[in-house]
């Protein structure tokens, strides 16, 4: 039995194999995909130290220092966490794993506009990652949903490739920073085209139309190659549900000042909670979990005394 299992390779997963790593605690990181929603941010201007760095680039550096302190990750995706006699068992779609405690880094997934075409075409024309699917859109038209930071971010990026790029969004004014705006602003293939919502996408093999609610442009329906829907995230939990953990009514884990939930043994970091002021950012994620890594490893210790 393992004296911890990290569930989530994001930051806040990585951050905490990396402390767990230096406390030589026998851990192991369950991760469905190295960085997370890292890898969606094409420019990370924030985090200390690095001054401009993709998301992607981020984690591979993060995996790295993992690997030097004689941590790794095992992928596999988590079905199912039950409570067991001194600890957890840990579900994947092919193995089981059992450890003391648990820390739940599983960060957030993507929200849904839930129209008819959005899951017939996904994959095909419709997607939730600029940074993985920019490229294939070379010289084509397409559509960003949402007036976000992570809208924008996203618009940015597909300027680099597509030919137009337009942001529709139902508000009358974008909600992403200033900066960002600015940076949109200046960019001549790109659009903003406020209190306008898709209703629906239409295709034959692939994204070809979209229809508004309202006239742009002097009508309703437009050729486009793709549709981006960034219109933020929710909590990632369905593995969890039947642990009894305390959430918050938007589905975010309570957690304590030391990452503990309301259930003894588990632990949560990084997006997936309430903490930091919820201000979910890679730099509170990594917080998070050398916290939770700190506190465990604590524990540990007394325990061996």
């Amino acid at each position: 039995m393992k004296d911890l299992i990290i569930v989530g390779s994001g930051p806040a997963g990585l951050s905490a194999g990396i402390y767990t790593s230096r406390y030589n605690l026998d851990t192991m990181i369950l991760g469905e995909e190295l960085g997370g929603c890292m890898n969606e941010s094409y420019k990370i201007e924030n985090y200390p130290g690095i001054a401009n760095i993709s998301g992607f680039d981020l984690g591979q550096k993060m995996k790295k220092h993992l690997e030097i302190l004689g941590g790794g990750i095992t992928q596999g995706k988590v079905q199912r966490v039950e409570k067991i006699e001194g600890g957890f068992n840990i579900k994947t779609s092919t193995e089981e794993y059992q450890c003391q405690r648990i820390l739940l880094a599983t960060g957030t997934i993507f929200r849904k506009i839930k129209i008819p075409g959005e899951d017939e075409f996904s994959g095909r024309g419709v997607s939730y990652c600029a940074t993985c699917d920019g490229p294939f859109f070379k010289e084509k038209r397409v559509a960003v949903v949402g007036g976000g930071n992570s809208a924008f971010n996203a618009a940015l990026l597909l300027s680099r490739y597509a030919k137009e790029v337009v942001l529709f969004f139902r508000a009358d004014k974008a909600t992403a920073i200033s900066r960002y705006i600015k940076n949109v602003k200046k960019k001549e293939n790109i659009k903003m085209a406020p209190k306008i919502n898709l209703v629906e996408i239409k295709g034959d093999k692939k994204v070809e139309k979209i229809i508004l609610d309202n006239d742009w442009n002097g009508c309703k329906e437009h050729d486009f190659d793709g549709v981006f829907i960034e219109i933020g995230s929710k909590p990632d939990t369905s593995a969890f549900d039947n642990l009894g953990l305390e959430l918050d009514e938007k589905g975010f884990i309570k957690t304590n000042s030391d990452q503990s939930t309301n259930v003894e043994g588990i632990f949560a970091a990084g997006d997936i909670t309430t903490n930091s002021n919820k201000y979910r950012q890679i730099i509170t994620a990594c917080s998070e979990g050398a916290i939770a890594a700190a506190v465990i490893s604590g524990l540990k210790e007394k325990e061996e005394k």
